[in-house]
């Protein structure tokens, strides 16, 4: 290739760079204990996968599981940004190990799907009924129950390219975010994909809301995405884009 030719080529690499998302994985998860290990009860602290996703006008962080301090360490690491620069923080569902570190962004948007947050908003409730008033769950439920109706929900599209892609079934309302570019598109699972292992193997979690659910989800995962964000994993490659 000629010197015009490669400074064309280069020049529309630059224009699609500039017009896709950027996504950066901040910190990769760890379940508290993979049973695809024959791990029988917890072995370490849970916490999810958290990715950022830059648009043209929106900086996206999605499941920040760390704790503050530890965030706010790898997002500087990773990027180069502050909690100050993100815009939004969005929440695949309202698991703990999906939100350690939330207290790191007073000024962001927080956002959840509306059919998890009145699942959880319902269940919290019922929780807060069953239990003693002067009781510390009772008073942790409430704590929880205040947090999550302070939460927006989240509209079909968050900015250009990057959409809402429901994956009911691990929860009530799991929800992934999906990425899309002119020649790949990107899958943000949460839950709904545990792990590589999980989703070469065909295992959702045990504890889903909803097993069946959950294992449809993870098949619309496997034939949407060519690239996978799972809940407690590095991203890969989806098997399917290369032909398996």
């Amino acid at each position: 290739m000629n010197r015009q030719g490669f400074s064309r080529s280069t020049g529309w690499l630059k224009l699609i760079a500039m017009s896709s998302p950027r996504i950066d994985i901040i910190s990769i998860g760890t379940l508290a204990r993979n049973r695809l290990w024959n791990e029988s009860e917890d072995v370490r602290s849970a916490h999810a996968t958290t990715t950022l996703v830059r648009s043209t006008k929106l900086t996206i962080l999605i499941d920040p599981g760390l704790p503050a301090p530890a965030l706010a360490a790898r997002l500087f690491e990773r990027t180069g940004l502050t909690p100050g620069d993100v815009d939004v923080i969005f929440l695949t569902n309202f698991r703990p190990a999906r939100r350690g570190g939330l207290a790191l962004f007073p000024e962001a948007k927080i956002l959840i799907h509306s059919v998890e947050q009145e699942a959880a908003i319902a269940r919290l409730t019922q929780w807060i009924d069953e239990s003693p008033q002067g009781d510390e769950d009772h008073a942790l439920f409430r704590k929880e129950l205040r947090l999550l109706k302070s939460l927006d929900v989240a509209d079909d599209k968050l900015a250009d390219g990057v959409d809402l892609f429901p994956l009911f079934g691990q929860t009530p309302g799991t929800c992934g975010l999906l990425v899309s570019a002119p020649t790949t598109s990107t899958l943000i699972t949460g839950d709904a994909v545990p792990t590589r292992e999980h989703f070469l193997a065909g295992q959702v979690l045990p504890d889903a809301f909803n097993i069946k659910a959950a294992q449809e989800s993870m098949a619309e995962a496997y034939e949407i995405a060519d690239l996978i964000v799972p809940g407690y994993d590095n991203i890969f490659q989806n098997p399917r884009s290369v032909g398996v």
